[in-house]
């Protein structure tokens, strides 16, 4: 038997940040998100042998462990998939073995702003409830996902990805201290198909840490920078304004949204941008985009942009000479899959 899975990336729309503690504690945090055709993948293959295999196929990294029930988390490389072997034994109570093999691949890079890191985890446990028969729904798998990267783990984040990868399509996300609320938003196909062709992803072909940044965020929030807190404010706000203008179908003010955005965003830290995205973002401004935004924690990785429609192939060619990879955006309206198969 074998257990595969599949969990969407996602685009930020409107309102990143404001998911990440203590701002959603002190204010509560809202956000516009979308999951898009690019994924991250797990395959599971339960073993009758004493073996942890593991094989990480996007970083080229694979490991075979022999006889372990939990791991010690010395291998920095493997540290997400460790710590979620060890919290799903711990979660659920497991004592009997747990021999596998564990193969995955992420269609972005790591630091890429999609959310990689959090879509793998959602894929990776929903492949071990899947084996398992664990008792998870949307929420718990969402929340146990999140737990593990920032409560076992330590990572830095937010929460957003892993609902996003979990529950899939759009969704308006309202974050506070002790619970989450997603809400999926019913927007009008040719509304989508019409933003579909009017986004353009930019690769800049260089990643980022993105703990740096959120650390960097945390730290203005928990010190009561005035210029951080209301740059959140504004985020937030921004995102409650997206929605609206999705269910109306006034896809042009997505643009100006993205353009508020991405300065509000830049007054929450010093590291958001740099010289090189300054000069990209006001390229794409010159030439047909009405706004746009880095994804995720900024930094590096990918930028979005909202083209004038007569402008989009014109600015897919000028974004082109800055050596990056350009791509169109295709949404993806489902969330976490999981299926068993003898192949």
């Amino acid at each position: 038997m074998i257990i595969r899975s599949r969990a969407p990336l996602r685009l930020g729309l409107a309102g990143g940040g404001t998911d990440v503690s203590p701002y959603s504690d002190l204010y509560g945090g809202a956000i516009l998100n979308a999951t898009i055709n690019k994924f991250a993948y797990a395959t599971l293959m339960p073993l009758d042998i004493p073996q942890i295999v593991i094989k990480c196929h996007d970083i080229n990294e694979h490991h075979v462990f022999n006889n372990v029930d939990e791991f010690d988390m010395k291998d920095s490389k493997l540290r997400l998939i460790q710590g979620i072997h060890n919290r799903i034994r711990r979660e659920f109570n497991i004592t009997k073995p747990m021999f596998y093999q564990l193969e995955t691949y992420v269609d972005a890079p790591p630091g890429s702003g999609l959310g990689s890191s959090s879509t793998l985890v959602v894929a990776i446990v929903a492949a071990f409830a899947e084996w398992l028969g664990l008792p998870l729904g949307e929420y718990d798998l969402a929340q146990l996902a999140y737990s593990i990267e920032r409560e076992d783990l330590g990572l830095s984040g937010g929460k957003q990805d892993q609902y996003a990868a979990t529950f899939g399509g759009f969704n308006f996300m309202e974050f506070y201290a002790d619970r989450v609320v997603v809400n999926p938003l019913r927007i009008k196909q040719e509304y989508i198909h019409e933003l579909e062709f009017s986004l353009i992803q930019y690769y800049t072909g260089t990643s980022r840490l993105s703990s740096r940044i959120i650390d960097a965020q945390v730290k203005n929030v928990s010190d009561h920078s005035t210029k951080s807190i209301d740059g959140m404010h504004s985020l937030k706000s921004l995102a409650y304004n997206m929605k609206e203008a999705l269910l109306r179908g006034k896809l042009n003010e997505i643009g100006n949204l993205l353009n508020d955005g991405w300065q509000s965003k830049k007054e929450t830290a010093d590291e958001i941008s740099n010289p090189m995205i300054d000069e990209i973002y006001e390229t794409a401004i010159r030439n047909g985009a009405l706004g746009g935004k880095m994804s995720g924690a900024g930094g590096g990785g990918y930028m979005m942009f909202y083209v004038k429609n007569c402008f989009v192939y014109h600015i897919t060619n000028v974004l082109k000479e800055y050596g990056g990879l350009v791509e169109r955006v295709s949404f993806y309206d489902k969330g976490v899959l999981t299926w068993k198969t003898n192949s």
